[in-house]
């Protein structure tokens, strides 16, 4: 099996996904394109190698729909021959895209491609694709239906996090990202988002909330307290975990994942591909790794497939030099912690979703970057990204500096 490395990665920042958005007027294929474009232009890429490009998008509807990576190809001058695919596989779809690029090129079908995402939520709201499981009693009822936020807090309850505990891990995250800016860590792969004319619409993330503290996060009230119970969420949760006697809800707006827009993209190919390219690779990818979780709890995935991608590297856990966990909502890292022992020195040293946010479908392939250029800043050499993922599900992913 051929290895797959990595050339290249970058990202947009990521815009608050609100109407007043920095981004909002940007289309999904804008913001798309550009990422394309600039990982075409910074490596003085010929387009004639790319034998596909996949892209994650967790709403392809509307303007996001129809295939939006074979739309950002063509917008983004790759030319008629490079074709595209989008991808779901909801929070970790752009992980996963760049997990099939990978795939491509081990495999020895594909030379060189481009794995990414994007997400435009300030314009294809969050569910706007719709789906069976929350709205059909046949598969709903059976495996325990909750939002999400409702099993981030029954995560809470069952694994002893309280209050005070999500809350300082987020105060923590806001500290992380704004060093991460104010070093100038983020400078290399997040490119500005520009208008037709040349303009920089956006250059840093805009999410961000740095003078967070403990104070400002304890005047926000629990944000799924009244969803748990109109809609019966609390029974539901105690029903498939019926050694919960009450459930607590810790989680709100300030720690929990930021609602964004965001595009990336991770240029991958093989040796041969990177000699003809006149490229150097950056990072291997050793492993990676799916897997199902209980549906009831649901963002637990990271742990299952963590565990699951070291059987299969032969590795364990001390081999890993950093993690990026998504900070979905701040039990998860933190149950990942638990679950392994881990402090917070080698966790999501420069910040998470909490801070910068989550644009959903390219959140994974955003955070493959974000590792990789942590790696080369502290000549470190491995490490594990992971994303819980809606329905209960994992997916990870270990690179290897080169």
């Amino acid at each position: 099996m051929a290895d797959a490395f990595i050339y290249d990665h970058l990202r947009t920042p990521r815009g608050r996904g609100k109407p007043d958005g920095a981004l909002h007027e940007v289309s999904t294929l804008g913001l798309a394109t550009g990422a394309l474009k600039a990982l075409r232009d910074r490596s003085q890429l010929d387009t004639h190698l790319i034998d596909d490009v996949i892209l994650g998008c967790v709403d392809p509807v509307g303007e996001a729909g129809g295939d939006i990576a074979r739309a950002a190809a063509l917008s983004a001058g790759y030319g008629d021959h490079v074709p595209g695919i989008q991808i779901n596989r909801f929070c970790a779809s752009g992980l996963d895209a760049v997990n099939f690029a990978a795939a491509q090129i081990m495999s020895g079908q594909h030379d060189m491609t481009v794995g990414g995402g994007v997400e435009s939520m300030s314009r294809v709201g969050i569910g706007a694709s719709g789906g069976a499981w929350p709205v059909d009693p046949a598969i709903a009822i059976p495996s325990y239906f909750m939002p999400q936020g409702v099993s981030a807090d029954l995560i809470a309850t069952k694994y002893g996090f309280n209050r005070d505990q999500v809350d300082a891990y987020a105060v923590e995250s806001q500290k992380r990202a704004a060093q991460a800016w104010d070093e100038g860590r983020f400078e290399r792969s997040v490119v500005p988002v520009r208008d037709v004319n040349g303009l920089t619409i956006l250059a840093r993330d805009e999410h961000m909330r740095p003078s967070t503290d403990m104070q400002s996060l304890g005047q926000l009230k629990p944000s799924f307290v009244m969803m748990a119970e109109q809609g019966g969420f609390n029974a539901v949760a105690i029903q498939a975990h019926p050694e919960i006697e009450k459930l607590r809800h810790v989680h709100h707006a300030g720690n929990s994942s930021g609602i964004v827009d965001g595009a990336a993209a991770v240029l991958l190919g093989s040796a041969e591909a990177g000699i003809a390219a006149g490229l150097k690779p950056r990072a291997r990818i050793r492993a990676f790794a799916n897997i199902g979780s209980e549906p009831a709890l649901m963002l637990t995935g990271p742990v299952d497939v963590t565990r699951k991608v070291l059987k299969r590297a032969g590795m364990s856990i001390g081999d890993i030099d950093l993690f990026e966990v998504n900070e979905a909502f701040a039990a998860v890292v933190l149950r990942f912690m638990q679950a392994f022992d881990l402090g917070t020195d080698r966790m999501n040293v420069n910040g998470g979703a909490i801070a910068l946010g989550h644009p959903l479908g390219a959140t994974g392939a955003m955070l493959i970057g974000t590792a990789l250029d942590e790696l080369e800043r502290t000549g470190k050499s491995t490490a594990l990204i992971t994303l819980c993922i809606g329905a209960g599900m994992g997916t990870a992913t270990i690179i290897e500096r080169v």
